[in-house]
């Protein structure tokens, strides 16, 4: 009968001898025939957990199934460790962000050693460093000399205990992934990348990626997320609102105009009607704050009845048939309960500025 397997009593001596012969070590001229396995880099909260056993198990038998065959593979690590998730858990903890991030990197390091994953340490980085963040400065800027950069102010999700900025992804059932706090809805000035002027190219060459699962495939299509149609200008009172449209063959039924809590037009007719409250900012009733809080939802969801509010704005619709019906402030942003809602535009669209048929 076979011995149990004591990892204490074997593995040390297998972890020494590979550091003694540098067997995980990357030249740095290797030749062609060469596989490069980069994981995501971890977060350096302070321990690991299941889920970077799994990630780094996988692409450990890679790299291993790559060597054994005789090709030269540089497996690095590096740690995702600037920003302000790291800031606040220091914070938290009473300690300085460096040493609290340090001290973290130097734990979570020993346990991934432990583990005998084929890694070249000699390689390892941290985000945090100068020597590294000093070229995501340089390429930003670099970007913005381009013009493939640009700043304007939009919406985000924002978790109130990061006091970050969250994707759409990271937020859960209206709640912020990491810290579990309800995500508000604010505008803010920020950066973007025109990745618009390079949709085609992206999109075609997911075409290249042999042996991709298909649906990874259509996930990074519906993220870069191209889409054909026309901008359509509809003359209001008070100036034109643009608005895009995949089908602008359906311009003859429109019968209304809504528009997103946030847009100038809810601010607006929220300053020139009474009874209208817009929700900007904490002095807002406690209702309309939390429909605020919520506002993500309506970019996924139907409206639910009686969601939007009527207003003294109106439009024309660009192809001379009729005059639209009045604006309507929807999504939470404008409300006046004492005004009825039209039937008719309790299934307005969740765009900036959407234009809708009547049922």
């Amino acid at each position: 009968m076979t011995d149990p397997y004591n990892p204490a009593a074997i593995e040390p001596a297998m972890r020494e001898r590979w550091d003694n012969n540098h067997s995980f070590r990357s030249p740095d001229h290797p030749g062609d025939d060469t596989f490069y396995c980069l994981s995501m880099f971890p977060y350096p909260s302070g321990h690991l957990h299941m889920g970077h056993m799994r990630n780094y198990t996988i692409s450990d038998v890679i790299t291993r199934f790559h060597r054994m065959n005789g090709r030269p593979v540089l497996q690095p690590m590096g740690w995702d460790a600037f920003g302000l998730p790291a800031e606040n858990a220091a914070i938290a903890n009473g300690v300085p962000p460096a040493r609290w991030t340090r001290d973290n990197i130097d734990h979570m390091r020993g346990q991934l050693q432990q583990l005998g994953f084929a890694i070249d340490w000699q390689r390892e980085l941290a985000t945090c460093n100068p020597s590294y963040y000093r070229w995501n400065q340089w390429l930003f800027i670099k970007m913005l000399e381009r013009g493939i950069a640009y700043k304007k102010t939009g919406t985000v999700n924002w978790d109130p205990v990061d006091k970050t900025v969250l994707a759409n992804e990271q937020v859960i059932d209206g709640k912020g992934w990491r810290t579990g706090a309800e995500v508000e809805k604010r505008e803010i000035p920020m950066y973007y990348l025109r990745i618009t002027d390079y949709a085609d190219e992206l999109l075609e060459a997911l075409d290249g990626l042999d042996g991709w699962p298909e649906r990874v495939r259509a996930m990074q299509a519906n993220w870069i997320g191209k889409s054909v149609g026309m901008e359509i200008e509809f003359p209001h009172d008070d100036g034109r609102l643009k608005v895009f449209t995949t089908r602008p063959d359906t311009l003859m039924g429109a019968t209304y105009m809504a528009v997103a809590p946030e847009h100038p037009l809810a601010r607006k007719a929220a300053e020139t009607r009474p009874g209208l409250v817009y929700c900007k900012d904490r002095d807002s009733p406690a209702q309309f704050r939390s429909f605020r809080r919520a506002g993500f939802r309506s970019r996924v969801q139907r409206h639910r009845r009686g969601a939007g509010r009527q207003s003294d704005g109106s439009a024309s619709n660009p192809v001379p048939v009729a005059r639209l019906g009045r604006f309507a402030p929807t999504l939470l942003g404008l409300s006046d309960p004492d005004d009825p809602l039209p039937r008719v535009w309790r299934r307005a669209g969740a765009g900036k500025g959407s234009a809708g048929r009547s049922a």
